[in-house]
């Protein structure tokens, strides 16, 4: 976190972006809080990140990290 209003994360070719906060929610059901961003130079381009998931939520999310390390086209790439 910058400020109350923005938020540096990593893109996939690996440069920091700093990104404005719209806003946050939770979800009682779920236990589940929300940050909705977007990048300042392009405000169309919205984007949802997810924190403080439940146990199931948190195990579907491992499971999917898990299977794509474990794909072969992954493992050529990183060597």
């Amino acid at each position: 976190m910058i400020n109350d209003n923005e938020m540096v994360v990593t893109n996939a070719d690996g440069v920091e972006v700093t990104l404005k906060i719209l806003f946050t929610f939770d979800n009682e059901e779920r236990k589940s809080s929300y940050v909705v961003l977007c990048d300042p130079n392009n405000e169309d381009e919205i984007m949802v990140f997810g924190y403080n998931e439940d146990d199931e939520e948190y195990s579907e999310c491992e499971e999917v990290v898990n299977c794509y390390l474990e794909d072969p086209k992954f493992n050529e790439i990183k060597q």
